[in-house]
Parts: C-alpha cells; structure tokens; sequence
C-alpha cells in the first residue's frame, strides 16, 4: 500500500502546484513553497518503506518545492526565485526558533501536547541545522544550474533545465544534509546507504515534475504575467 500512497500522494501534490497557480499566480508559488517547507520538515520526521528502501516522508512536498522553484524561474526570472527561496529559508528558520521557544514554557498540570511537541521539534541541532543548510544550498543552485541551461540552450529545451537542475540539486540537498546531520554518528558504509537511498526517491517524485512544468507553461502562464 505505501507504494500506491506514495504514488497518489506525488501525483496529488504536484496538480495542487498547478491549482493553486492557475488560482493566484506567483502569489501563489511563494505561499506553496512556503507551506510544503514546513510541512515537509514535519513529515520528515516519519519514515517508511519505499520500493524496498526505508526513506522519510517529507521527500515527496520537498520535490513539489523544486518544482514551484523552477516554474517561478522559468516564468518570472532568477531574482524572484531567489526571492521565494529566501522567503522559505527565513519562515523555516522562524519555525525553528518559535518552536524551540515554545518547548521551554513550563506547561500546566493537565497539559497534554508537551510531549508531543516536543518529539516533534526537539530534534537536535544537527538535524534543524542541516535541514536549513541544505534547503538554501539546494535551492540556490537549483536556481544557477537552470538559468545557466536556459542561457546556453537559448530558451530551448525545458525538460533538460527542469530535469538536470532539479536532479543535480536533490543530490547536493541529500549530500549536504546527510553531512551535517549524520557524519560521524554511523559508519561510511550506513551513511552512505542512507545518503542513496534519500536520493533515489526524491530522483523518483523530480522525475514526475517534468509533464507539470509543460502544463503549467501551456494552460496557465501568460506572458502579460511577468511583466
């Protein structure tokens, strides 16, 4: 079942990606980023079983961020996908600091949610702050490689900037945060097993994003938008 849930969940997300910018625009690509950020660092606190691989189940919103990213890139221009990634990074950043701030209330004798709270974001600082590095890292060069393709390409050829940018990017987030996270706490061998196996799945949802990027252009983008 988890594979078909998986599969639902991915196709799910990604119309959402479309509604809500065929609802609202680019106003509506930096609220969806915004959104699936930190719901994915919640969800990433779940794992499960994938194709035989254990993995996290943030990885699925994480890829529709990719997407959301490059749409608002491709339509409206590398400052303003700059824009949305920071607007990420700083509302993550918040929920981060407000959460932590919130745990050190004392709560009240019948209070309930303490606990709960707090094996949902007492994580440690390793994890927060790989989290962090590795979603402004990732995103940054999202944004560089395709311009870079689209630059050279001439504004030719979608699927390559959308696939080889979104790719390559999702093995730097993996890299990056599995460094910071969970160097040194196990062997090379598990690290590295753990680094692949994030990788491969997020390969798997970015490998869907690519028909959306097409829909979004043909459907819903005109050209009056970006001006």
């Amino acid at each position: 079942m988890n594979e078909i849930l998986w599969l639902v969940f991915a196709v799910m997300d990604l119309c959402l990606v479309l509604a809500v910018y065929r609802l609202f625009g680019r106003t509506g690509l930096f609220a969806l980023i915004v959104f699936n950020l930190l719901l994915c660092n919640i969800q990433v606190m779940k794992t499960v079983e994938l194709f035989g691989l254990t993995t996290t189940l943030g990885n699925i919103l994480y890829a529709s961020v990719f997407l959301a990213t490059d749409m608002i890139s491709e339509f409206y221009g590398k400052k303003d996908a700059k824009k949305a990634v920071m607007l990420g990074f700083v509302t993550l950043l918040m929920m981060v600091g407000y959460m932590q701030l919130a745990l050190l209330f004392q709560p009240a004798a019948d209070d309930f949610a303490q606990p709960h709270l707090a094996a949902l974001f007492g994580f440690m600082p390793r994890i927060a702050l790989g989290s962090l590095a590795a979603y402004l890292v990732s995103q940054m060069h999202d944004i560089w490689i395709f311009h870079i393709i689209k630059e050279r390409t001439g504004g030719k050829h979608l699927w390559l900037r959308n696939n080889l940018s979104t790719m390559s990017s999702q093995l730097l987030d993996s890299l990056v945060f599995c460094s910071i996270a969970f160097l040194g706490l196990f062997p090379m061998n598990v690290w590295w097993e753990i680094v692949i196996s994030t990788y491969v799945i997020k390969l798997a949802v970015a490998a869907l994003d690519t028909p959306f990027m097409y829909l979004a252009r043909r459907l819903f983008h005109r050209p009056e938008a970006t001006a």
